[in-house]
């Protein structure tokens, strides 16, 4: 039996008859098999001590200790009573068996209403997995501790340390599903212990031997690529999310995703292993959910990472598109009758004016080429670029100007229009291009096609390979849809830049 078969049994054994709490299950046994703490967030009777107990069921023989903390909680409760014989002998000394410092699994709930002196002395367990009895340093066996609460720790109480150390959170509700709240209040009372088979139990060799295994599991080029993104995102929105994530954090957070990988049969980690990063980051309620959607949208911006990048061809093609439009097309309309008239480009109209009793009369004036987009009212200019005050000139809007003449000493008044000759419109092909120009460029666009159609193959290859391997017991079929949802995108926008190849194509052949 391969390792995710036997997690998969493993997880339907110890979640049967817990309606709702499979996938919950799934990750919290994920962070017991790889040495990582867990905390349960949800109000009171959501089966959180439950969970913690079947998973426990999981290994052989387990020394397991479980305690329900409060305010008035003393550190005898969790780790041990002082031995009075050892106090007669003038040594401070507790029975520790059976109480935390020999667990090898733990549950502690409602672990923010303890004391300071007792966090802190849990802190010092956790940290660096040693208990001092007295003069003696006792190495502790913990190996996953799972802790719960309906709250999460208040800020500035010196607690953060503390709280850094569960690499994992999740949120454990109230039943949803009617079938599923039905079935609970018709059922018997749940057992907190499964016997499990012989070849699902996980004996204590393997967890010895795993760590080393799991060590060897590589980060995909796609999980780095995704882990930057997040850390982007959660910096450029500190201030309004208050979400710190510690270098050690990180660490933990990757090596909980090199198990996942490990447990799947991979040697390196895929998209399916980077949502467990959903369960890492968040610190409060408050910023649960938009941490989980900015974490989930970076993951679904990242696709496949190949040998070309993307980047660089997208770069290339642009500078391609730009210079095949200045070189082989007019960029703007290319007028006729253009002149530069004291030092302004000006149209050139010659106009036929028609005065009073029919009488006309043909002037020649020069309009400024730079007047064609306002709508104010302008004089002409003479071919010495003076100011032709006689005459007052409007366009419409349209491309055509309106020429208005005066004649104070004759008395008469006369209009004519005027609309500038179009040469080639923006858009069209110059004349007399260069025949190894045009062919440079259409060799260039044809290597950036073929490079792009490249990576379109390796990118569909991968999807069709890939889609198997994101299977995995530690995340939900329907969030499986993210990464793929990504995928797509990415192979869509390639052969969108491959069409607009094409296009570039076409246009140097025209």
């Amino acid at each position: 039996m391969d390792l995710q078969t036997r997690i998969r049994k493993i997880v339907e054994h110890i979640a049967d008859g817990m309606h709702e709490r499979e996938d919950i299950i799934a990750v919290a046994l994920l962070g017991a098999l790889s040495n990582q703490n867990t905390f349960l967030y949800g109000p009171p009777g959501t089966a959180k001590s439950l969970i913690s107990r079947r998973i426990a069921s999981a290994f052989k023989e387990p020394t397991y200790f479980e305690c329900l903390m409060n305010r008035f909680s003393t550190p005898e409760e969790l780790f041990g009573p002082v031995s009075i014989k050892e106090l007669k002998e003038d040594r401070y000394i507790r029975k520790i068996d059976k109480y935390l410092p020999t667990a090898e699994f733990a549950f502690l709930d409602e672990i923010w209403k303890s004391s300071p002196a007792i966090l802190n002395s849990l802190l010092t367990l956790i940290n660096e997995g040693t208990y001092r009895n007295g003069t003696d340093i006792i190495k502790a066996p913990l190996k996953a501790l799972i802790a719960a609460s309906n709250e999460t720790p208040e800020p500035n109480q010196g607690l953060e340390a503390l709280y850094d150390r569960f690499i994992i959170r999740m949120m454990v509700g109230p039943i949803k599903r009617q079938s599923n709240f039905e079935s609970l209040i018709n059922s018997t009372a749940i057992d907190a212990k499964v016997n499990l088979p012989d070849n699902l139990v996980v004996k204590q060799s393997e967890l010895e031997s795993w760590p080393k295994e799991l060590n060897t599991v590589l980060l995909s080029p796609e999980t780095i690529s995704v882990i930057h993104l997040i850390r982007k995102a959660l910096d450029e929105r500190f201030y309004e999310l208050d979400v710190y994530v510690s270098d050690r954090r990180w660490q933990k957070a990757a090596q909980l995703l090199k198990a996942s990988a490990f447990f799947n049969n991979r040697k390196q980690t895929n998209h399916s292993d980077i949502l467990l990063l959903n369960h890492c980051l968040w610190t409060t309620k408050d910023n649960r959910e938009t941490v989980i959607d900015i974490v989930y949208a970076c993951i679904s911006e990242i696709g496949f990472t190949s040998d070309i990048s993307i980047a660089e061809l997208d770069r290339g093609k642009d500078l391609l598109d730009k210079e095949i439009n200045k070189e082989l097309y007019h960029k703007k309309d290319v007028y006729k009758d253009i002149l530069n008239i004291a030092d302004k480009k000006c149209f050139k109209a010659v106009l036929n004016f028609t005065y009073d009793y029919d009488e006309t009369a043909q002037r020649t004036i020069y309009i400024p080429f730079d007047m064609m987009k306002t709508a104010d009212s302008f004089h002409p200019l003479d071919a010495h670029g003076n100011e032709l005050e006689d005459f007052e000139c409007t366009f419409d809007g349209q491309g055509t100007c309106s020429v208005e003449g005066h004649n104070f000493r004759n008395y008469y008044d006369a209009t004519a229009s005027y609309t500038p000759k179009v040469m080639f419109h923006k858009g069209d092909k110059k004349n007399e291009i260069s025949t190894r120009l045009v062919e440079s460029l259409r060799h260039s666009v044809i290597k950036t096609r073929e490079e792009l159609l490249s990576v379109l193959k390796q990118c569909s290859a991968k999807k069709e390979e890939y889609q198997s391997q994101l299977k995995s017991p530690f995340v939900t079929d329907n969030l499986l849809t993210i990464p793929l949802a990504g995928i797509d995108k990415q192979i869509e926008d390639i052969e969108l830049r491959i069409k607009d190849c094409q296009r570039l194509e076409e246009l140097c052949c025209e």
